[in-house]
């Protein structure tokens, strides 16, 4: 299929093949997928057609904002991942990780080798890694390294001196995936009920309101000879870009440390995109954790991936976690080019001060701009949210479609929603969450396209 330039449509017959092919993927958003294909991309662009209504078939340029689940973190069609591709397919093979390979060595030495780049963070003498294809495979792999952690493999019972331990504290609006085992960390009912409870036993999950330092301090101190773990975001992503008050992730650190819990962070979101590699970062240098899970970014937008950070006296019974994915070399061979071009351009570090550019930016031109469909602006270095206001949420799939008709593309976080203690409700946010090649010039645009599209959306009476 020839694709036409910006501005011109497809024909009749080509929209209506597209169309055909949409509907043959299983639709998971209950009928609520946008009527737009994209055809073509390259770095931050995107040729879009739209699929229904009146300019049905017509393409439009779309920048992109989202990064696709702000995995794509150099964008479409990347130099150093086509190289890195071809170099890898010509030359690393294909082994599983019953063999060792010659590229994942390099990869885990340039990592957490001695003079590794997370050297000062995950040591290699005190850390291991596993991969796996996403990052709800990564977590569910954390969760198991969690209760075998409290499981003695010779008498093939509980450790007497763990069995109390059966609780795990997780967070209102987290999202950690909706695997099987993950799904009892979430806090909301809709993707439990109905489906099988995970086969751990006797597993108490316990929420507390995110970044509430009063409550946390409470709850250690009446349960943490039961607790287990804690799985934590350093930034909520799905409950709207939730960052906590300084100094709270190296209390809950602190915490877990004095009442011998282990502590998993899901970092999957946050990976290379809050200013530095790892979101569990303060004032006073890496927060200190049992398990990291990372992805997303991780994959350079080419390939699936994630990576289960652990330390070394955590593992798995035999064969108990062997998987097809576990850092093969193809996969291995894009994380470290990909990583290497990361901090060689400095393009991780620079999303500190541009992120809080383009957030000065968003509350002006777009927040403060549009009071009745925004309230609030919220984020770190490229991870940045819009809360929408309760009128707005109720007509978002009006405002994106808006937005894509002014040539952006961004995607919505579904809130927290109703929080414990009192807390307010917490609606849909927006998140801008661009590809890390995205420039001053770019977040600019970006911004003026929003403007475009938000105030289409508001003269159309929403």
């Amino acid at each position: 299929m020839k694709v036409p330039a910006a501005g011109e449509k497809l024909g009749a017959e080509e929209v209506a093949r597209l169309r055909a092919g949409m509907a043959l993927q299983m639709d998971h958003y209950g009928g609520g997928r946008l009527p737009f294909v994209c055809l073509r991309a390259k770095g931050l662009v995107q040729h879009m057609a739209a699929l229904e209504g009146p300019d049905a078939g017509r393409v439009v340029e779309v920048l992109d904002a989202s990064g696709g689940y702000a995995s794509a973190c150099l964008g479409a069609g990347h130099p150093r991942m086509q190289e890195a591709l071809r170099d890898g397919l010509e030359h690393t093979g294909y082994v599983t990780d019953e063999l060792g390979s010659l590229e994942r060595t390099l990869l885990l030495e340039e990592l957490f080798g001695p003079q590794g780049l997370w050297a000062d963070r995950f040591p290699g003498d005190a850390y291991h890694a596993s991969g796996r294809n996403s990052g709800s495979e990564g977590l569910e792999l954390a969760l198991r390294l969690v209760l075998e952690s409290n499981f003695d493999r010779r008498r093939m019972a509980p450790k007497p001196e763990r069995a109390e331990r059966k609780t795990v504290l997780a967070f209102e609006g987290a999202w950690h995936g909706w695997t099987q085992g993950l799904a009892s960390l979430l806090n909301r009912r809709h993707y439990r009920l109905g489906l099988p409870l995970p086969t751990t036993e006797d597993l108490d999950v316990r929420f507390l309101p995110f970044g509430e330092a009063e409550h946390l301090e409470s709850f250690f101190a009446e349960h943490g000879r039961k607790l287990a773990a804690v799985f934590v975001e350093p930034i909520q992503g799905d409950a709207g870009i939730l960052v906590p008050p300084a100094g709270y992730l190296r209390r809950l650190a602190t915490l877990c440390r004095e009442h011998e819990v282990l502590l998993v962070a899901d970092e999957v979101l946050t990976f290379a995109k809050t200013g530095r590699f790892f979101g569990m970062t303060d004032a006073e240098g890496p927060i200190p954790t049992d398990i990291t899970v990372i992805g997303k970014s991780l994959g350079m937008g080419v390939v699936s991936t994630s990576m289960v950070i652990a330390r070394r006296e955590l593992s798995v019974r035999s064969s108990g976690a062997v998987s097809t994915s576990d850092l093969r070399p193809l996969t291995s061979a894009v994380m470290r080019s990909g990583i290497q071009y990361l901090n060689g351009e400095g393009l991780v570090e620079r999303t500190g001060p541009l992120g809080e550019g383009l957030r000065a930016q968003l509350r002006k031109d777009v927040a403060q701009a549009f009071p009745e469909v925004f309230q609030e602006v919220r984020g770190l270095g490229y991870m940045n949210g819009i809360e929408l206001t309760e009128k707005a949420a109720g007509s978002l799939g009006k405002l994106r479609a808006r937005l894509l008709d002014a040539g952006i593309f961004v995607e919505f976080m579904a809130g927290a929603g109703r929080r414990s203690r009192g807390l307010r409700y917490l609606f849909p946010a927006m998140r801008i969450a661009p590809p890390l090649i995205a420039g001053e010039d770019d977040l600019q645009e970006m911004v003026a396209r929003l403007q475009r599209g938000v105030k289409r959306f508001v003269e159309s009476g929403s």
